[in-house]
């Protein structure tokens, strides 16, 4: 799963974190820890890693990073408010200087036409407050390569955050 586009993005997000002395923590829904695993893949990155949540249920999103009750009832747990909400707690409940959270829908279930399969919602933040989103409608091109580009786009946002 993690090939060398992947590691490369990685390295990338590390060299441009320790080179600015900065710490990251992610937020993960529908990659499933899969961010912090590309991270990991590279030696030495726990002197820029602090934590990542994995946080697939909304009980989780709640419990581990303070995404309020009303912002899951009324946007729901894949919209840009959760992703935001998710950033912010990653943020307020670890050490890090970055945060970054994806929560999408992966599929093959659990779409709606509101909601299709390979919508993804990404917040990433800094301590200092400047804060980013974006949204993708991959389409239905499988789990796997949802969640790979997921990752990609994670790794995208905090790079650019760390040198900003």
């Amino acid at each position: 799963m993690i090939d060398e586009e992947l590691r490369a993005a990685a390295r990338r997000v590390l060299d441009a974190c320790r080179s600015r002395n900065l710490k990251l923590a992610v937020a993960e829904s529908c990659t499933g820890g899969l961010v912090a695993a590309t991270l990991t893949e590279i030696p030495g990155s726990s002197d820029v890693l602090d934590r990542g949540f994995v946080t697939y249920s909304d009980a989780a999103k709640q419990a581990m990073l303070g995404v309020s009750t009303s912002i899951l009832e009324s946007s729901g747990a894949v919209s840009r408010e959760s992703a935001k909400a998710m950033a912010a707690g990653a943020l307020e409940r670890s050490g890090a200087d970055l945060a970054a959270a994806v929560t999408g829908v992966a599929g093959p279930g659990g779409g709606t036409p509101a909601k299709p399969v390979g919508l993804v919602h990404f917040a990433a933040a800094r301590r200092d407050g400047r804060a980013t989103h974006r949204e993708h409608r991959y389409g239905d091109l499988g789990r796997a390569e949802i969640r790979r580009r997921s990752v990609l786009e994670a790794l995208a946002m905090l790079e650019e955050l760390a040198a900003s």
